[in-house]
């Protein structure tokens, strides 16, 4: 019997086609692909705004951070965990979100010192059990922390309150390639609007 001329193709597509869709839905899903920014972000950078309601600040690229890895902490619909606050990483931040699950050191290049678009969640709980040690909570640069922080359970008032220097003397703008400052000792100034 005589087989219709489709059945060729068919054969062929699932002897080469279905292992090959297999394959990559198990290489999706072990992780080995990375969607870009272009077709994971619903909206680009220059749409999310700051605190301040002013375009958001250029955070830091050296390390890459920001939930889309595009060195803005700007969120959107898929970033779950809220990487809205700008923040320099400190020794008592980083071994206190180890202690918790999160050990932010794995991440290549990722240290004390350095830039970080933080979990507003997290951020906040390092505040909560802070009291006193003011190293606990990382300082926060207000231009580049998105506006959706204050809307997941941390106020303007607080933000200023950790704010870090450059903000705090009234800085701005991109924060990118300005040096990493050290968190002082004290409980942080209040930053201005200058734009």
């Amino acid at each position: 019997m005589q087989q219709p001329p489709w059945w060729t193709s068919l054969k062929t597509f699932f002897t080469f086609g279905v292992p090959i869709l297999l394959s990559l839905l198990v290489a999706f899903e072990l992780g080995y692909f990375h969607p870009t920014e272009t077709s994971m972000a619903t909206k680009p950078s220059n749409h999310n705004l700051n605190v301040f309601r002013k375009p958001l600040a250029l955070f830091s690229q050296t390390p890459m951070t920001g939930f889309y890895r595009d060195g803005y902490c700007r969120t959107g619909p898929e970033d779950g965990g809220n990487h809205a606050i700008a923040a320099l990483l400190t020794k008592e931040f980083l071994d206190f979100s180890a202690a918790r699950g999160n050990n932010l050191r794995q991440v290549p290049g990722l240290k004390e010192g350095c830039k970080w678009c933080l979990c507003t969640a997290r951020w906040k709980e390092a505040l909560d059990a802070a009291g006193k040690e003011d190293p606990l909570v990382p300082k926060v640069f207000l231009h580049a922390t998105d506006e959706s922080a204050l809307s997941n359970g941390v106020t303007m008032e607080v933000l200023k309150k950790y704010a870090a220097e450059p903000e705090a003397a009234g800085g701005g703008g991109s924060l990118e390639g300005q040096a990493p400052i050290t968190p002082s000792s004290g409980k942080g100034g209040v930053a201005r609007e200058t734009h």
